[in-house]
């Protein structure tokens, strides 16, 4: 089984609360394999539409470290500050 990834669109609301979320997360991701890959600012939309101005992309070992760490208590609890801080949508692929 190959690798998985999550990639979240993202409109930021409040930047400081944003800032808490993102210093938040990278030690809910240890546990789980995962590493980010990129993090970016949207530069053009060639074609169709989209609204969110960021985006990340973030690799796991698999579907189900993505099911893990999505669900884990650890992830859970920075729910409600993701969504203070920001319109985001979580996608997740297989490679």
């Amino acid at each position: 089984m190959g690798n998985a990834y999550v990639i979240g669109h993202i409109t930021v609301k409040d930047a400081g609360k944003w800032d808490a979320y993102r210093g938040a997360v990278p030690a809910t991701l240890a546990p789980w394999g995962a590493e980010l890959v990129f993090r970016g600012r949207n530069a053009a939309v060639l074609a169709g539409d989209h609204e969110h101005a960021d985006v990340v992309v973030i690799r796991f070992p698999g579907r189900e470290a993505i099911d893990g760490w999505h669900s884990s208590p650890a992830y859970q609890a920075l729910i409600p500050l993701r969504r203070q801080a920001a319109d985001v949508v979580l996608l997740a692929y297989d490679e």
